[in-house]
């Protein structure tokens, strides 16, 4: 008894809990001595939370839960609303917090990479590997003659319309790096092995002056131009392994592309990775950059259908016309170094490319010979495309005694430099994430085409390009 009656006095000594925490309250909310049900003290607190534009309108409809938690800026308060509304509903507690999983906003960077979608009236599932399709009705006619191609280049004014787009035809205040300087030596002094029995031969090289003297784009790329840019298809036919990674195109409009303005580049001549040189899994990876290829999606990272990266363009003329395969040289080479400063960009490595020459590009005629190497400037967001001078010479001058340095250079771009470049892109695909939710099909499951469809124009009969 005794025991009891001193229990009896702690009880009456000690205040209850309800008014020990009664003055905190919210004053909507004041709790009496005995516990409201849930979904009262739910309702007092929707109506303390609603906006206050909603409070004084008056409506005769009360405001449920789910209204005030979308109105509610507080997502600790939401979830604690959810868990006790279903706690009302279901009689027990969730066993994780009854809330939407929160949306991830994608990063700009890679959003920026992505492949552009075509409109296109054929559905990803009409185009499927396993449905024989008409290519040459799907695909765009892709060759344009080579004087309605040069059209828009012919001004001038051109230069202006690319410098509006970011791609300047000169160098960059700071110019390259030092260790794209020590590449340019590289490249134009390292000996390598000339071709033997040519028309540049010590023997008819005078002759062959003559012969190409006056003569139009299509003989000059006939007789001389694998003498100044040579194929790399070529060499690894011969047994260079390691080019077998290379592909190329002939006067292709390069329709793949995402475009920087109007008209698409249509190199005489362009090189760059085939679809081979990549691993299953760095193709998955690339998946939603390059997009469907059957639909018409463009890329950042493509050229033709069949060229990814492409680091070397040619331009050839005739009659003193160098100053147009330099803007068109421009115009190509700064859709292929976009596409490497996107990449890095995307995995947080842009600082690598800044400066660093990307790509060439090679103008030459019937005597004169030019040779660019193109780079970004990255300042932040912004991104300016330069070309930097690397050789320009007459290599008709002194008995030809410069005839092989374009051969020599561009065979050391494929010998000494391009490895290098392609293990960085590879490298910098690794790091691409690969829980991109989008409706793209896997690079490695989409529909192909086969590489010798190529030019799409030499499926018609008698309008094939002048082969070279």
């Amino acid at each position: 008894m005794a025991r009891v009656r001193v229990r009896a006095a702690v009880r009456k000594r000690r205040p209850s809990l309800v008014s020990k925490y009664q003055g905190k309250q919210p004053q909507s909310i004041q709790l009496s001595n005995h516990l409201r049900p849930a979904s009262a003290i739910i309702e007092k607190l929707s109506q303390q939370d609603a906006p206050a534009s909603i409070q004084g309108r008056g409506c005769k409809r009360k405001q449920s839960s789910e209204d005030t938690f979308e109105a509610s800026p507080d997502p600790d308060q939401k979830q604690l609303f959810d868990r006790i509304t279903f706690w009302v509903k279901e009689r027990r507690w969730p066993e994780v917090p009854y809330c939407s999983r929160p949306t991830l906003e994608m990063d700009p960077a890679i959003k920026d990479l992505l492949a552009t979608r075509a409109q296109s009236n054929l559905s990803r599932t009409q185009l499927s590997r396993t449905q024989s399709i008409d290519l040459t009705s799907v695909m765009t006619r892709s060759d344009e003659t080579r004087g309605k191609k040069s059209a828009p280049y012919g001004s001038p004014l051109y230069e202006l319309v690319l410098k509006s787009k970011g791609s300047m035809m000169n160098q960059s205040d700071l110019g390259i790096t030092d260790m794209s300087k020590t590449l340019c030596r590289t490249l134009l002094e390292t000996e390598q092995t000339i071709p033997k029995d040519s028309l540049f031969g010590d023997d008819v090289f005078s002759y062959t002056c003559r012969m190409v003297r006056n003569k139009n784009e299509a003989r000059i790329i006939q007789d001389i131009t694998r003498l100044i840019v040579p194929r790399a298809e070529t060499f690894a036919a011969f047994g260079a392994k390691h080019l077998e990674i290379l592909t190329e195109s002939v006067n292709e409009g390069w329709n793949s592309s995402n475009p920087l303005i109007g008209a698409r580049p249509q190199p005489d001549y362009s090189v760059g990775f085939k679809e081979d040189a990549f691993t299953k899994d760095q193709l998955d990876k690339l998946s939603p950059f390059i997009g469907d290829l059957i639909s018409g999606d463009k890329s950042f990272l493509m050229a033709t259908h069949y060229i990814y990266f492409p680091f070397l363009t040619c331009e050839v003329k005739s009659n003193g016309q160098l100053d147009v395969a330099d803007r068109q040289n421009a115009h190509s080479m700064t859709l292929a170094v976009r596409g490497i400063a996107k990449l890095f960009r995307a995995v947080n490595r842009e600082g690598e490319v800044h400066r660093q020459i990307l790509a060439f590009s090679i103008s030459h005629d019937n005597s004169c010979v030019r040779i660019y190497g193109h780079y970004p400037v990255i300042n932040g967001k912004d991104t300016t495309y330069y070309r930097h001078i690397i050789r320009k010479f007459d290599f008709t001058e002194l008995d030809g005694r410069d005839k092989w340095a374009a051969y020599q250079f561009t065979k050391n771009v494929y010998d000494k430099w391009m490895p290098a470049h392609f293990k960085n892109i590879c490298s910098a695909i690794d790091q691409l994430p690969t829980d991109l939710d989008l409706d793209v099909p896997a690079r490695s499951e989409a529909a192909g085409l086969p590489q010798d469809l190529g030019n799409p124009m030499q499926l018609d009969a008698g309008s094939a390009s002048m082969p070279v």
